[in-house]
């Protein structure tokens, strides 16, 4: 090509090592793992389904792993990826209207979008505890 610049003189792409980490590349990652680990809660829940309609003996199996620690704190990690994927979700949708793009805004709006994904989970616990 005509007027290319020379191999040597081409600029070289960012790489991880050159960006400092902030708090929107972290949802970046974010999004994209919570979107993987969804589709394997969409599996457990039809998972779940099956052994409901399967009865009272196949759903006995899972209660009991649902019931442990383990199933709790999945549950939880469930809950908490669903809240956080909405929240990240909404926030780009007002990001394609033009809003919310300035950095400071940015980060706000990521930072609530990981205190929605912690709070979520205890709150839907409180509720389901104690009722409305």
């Amino acid at each position: 090509m005509a007027g290319a610049p020379s191999p040597e003189n081409r600029p070289i792409a960012p790489h991880l090592s050159v960006w400092r980490w902030h708090v929107t590349m972290a949802t970046s990652i974010i999004h994209r793992a919570t979107g993987v680990g969804l589709y394997g809660a969409a599996i457990g829940l039809a998972i779940w389904l099956m052994a409901a309609a399967a009865g009272p003996e196949s759903y006995v199996i899972v209660d009991t792993i649902l019931s442990a620690w383990y199933g709790q704190v999945a549950l939880y990690l469930i809950v908490a990826a669903l809240a956080y994927h909405l929240a990240n979700g909404i926030r780009h949708l007002v990001f394609d209207t033009g809003a919310g793009l300035t950095p400071a805004d940015a980060d706000t709006s990521a930072w609530f979008a990981i205190f929605f994904a912690v709070a979520a989970p205890i709150g839907m616990w409180a509720l389901l505890t104690f009722g409305a």
